[in-house]
């Protein structure tokens, strides 16, 4: 039931944006709140236990399996971090966003593959091992590259501040999951419990922190709603189709083929919410209406890759697939 409630992932979404949308007085606590003990934004913290939750979900044999099939998870992650910031930053140009949704446009692109596209790639009936595999090395490298190309690509815009962008990456991302897969080396029992809740509660917390930025974020959604659902739109689609198009140019299976895809064009868009809503990254902005339209870009996205993504997986899981030189890879992860 848990599973198949968590496959459900694009229908939590749809609905809590909407919840969002119409009454947003629910929401508000996510973005307004604080988590006391240590007064750190509470979206940031909410992120801190996805984050968790996926490490509890690796073991250091999944990192191992990275030697095992380095061609695809290397072409994945490079494309991972050249498409998505490339066409974000052209995105953001060509419509001439203003500083604030450009930024965060930008910001979005430049993180790693979501944990939501593990789900996909398992209805979609890609290589779900390779699926797990790039979203933990987009993740572990985003650590480093996400801060490096968002002030290269935004810097244009504002002066980002690197150094703080890493510190909450750091925080944010990189402890939880090595705390995640300490757990689960040395008290493997207890999180072999968690680990079956972990994927549906990730859902909901992800549902919840769109939902905070949409609440929020209404009036300036209203202001820029034809252009900014536009260009976001069009940042998935080149991220799926280049993705996909790219790889079969290198004679990558079909398997691989949609495992990459679905990959490139699910970004980590509760990551890029986090991010552009901590105090450090909005001091950066001239104004509080340029900081506060930082965060948008990314809820939008939260919606469209699960969207676009839970279409893909409906027509591939009913078409064949032929793995890379013929050969079956191993599906051996947990979604």
């Amino acid at each position: 039931m848990i599973q198949r409630l968590t496959s459900l992932f694009a229908l939590w979404t749809v609905l809590g944006t909407a919840w969002a949308w119409f009454i947003p007085e629910h929401f508000l606590w996510v973005v307004d709140g604080r988590f006391r003990p240590f007064g750190q934004p509470l979206v940031s913290v909410l992120l801190g236990v996805i984050m968790l939750g996926m490490g509890l979900t690796l073991s250091f044999d999944d990192f191992k399996r990275i030697a095992k099939i380095p061609k695809c998870v290397a072409a994945g992650v490079a494309l991972q971090f050249t498409v998505m910031p490339l066409a974000g930053i052209a995105l953001a140009s060509g419509f001439a966003l203003e500083t604030g949704l450009a930024v965060g446009l930008i910001l979005v692109a430049c993180c790693p593959g979501g944990t939501a596209s593990n789900v996909v790639a398992y209805l979609a009936r890609a290589n779900l091992a390779l699926s797990v595999t790039m979203t933990m090395a987009s993740t572990l490298i985003a650590v480093i590259a996400t801060p490096i190309l968002t002030g290269w690509l935004a810097g244009k815009y504002v002066e980002i501040d690197r150094w703080n962008l890493f510190v909450n990456m750091v925080s944010i991302v990189l402890i939880p999951v090595i705390v995640g897969v300490f757990l689960n080396r040395y008290l493997p029992r207890l999180t072999a419990k968690v680990s079956i809740v972990s994927p549906l509660a990730s859902v909901l917390v992800v549902v919840l922190i769109v939902g905070g930025i949409i609440a929020a974020s209404k009036p300036l959604i209203e202001t820029h709603f034809g252009v900014l659902l536009l260009a976001v739109l069009l940042l998935h689609v080149f991220g799926f189709g280049l993705g996909y198009l790219i790889t079969k140019a290198l004679g990558f299976g079909a398997e691989e083929r949609r495992t990459i895809s679905i990959e490139v064009g699910m970004q980590n868009s509760g990551l890029g919410s986090s991010l552009a809503s901590t105090p450090g990254f909005a001091a950066q902005f001239a104004t509080p209406m340029q900081a506060a339209l930082a965060p948008v870009p990314s809820a939008i996205s939260a919606v469209y890759h699960v969207v676009i993504g839970s279409f893909l997986a409906a027509i591939w899981r009913r078409q064949p697939t032929e793995p890379e030189d013929g050969k079956a890879m191993p599906a051996t992860a947990n979604p």
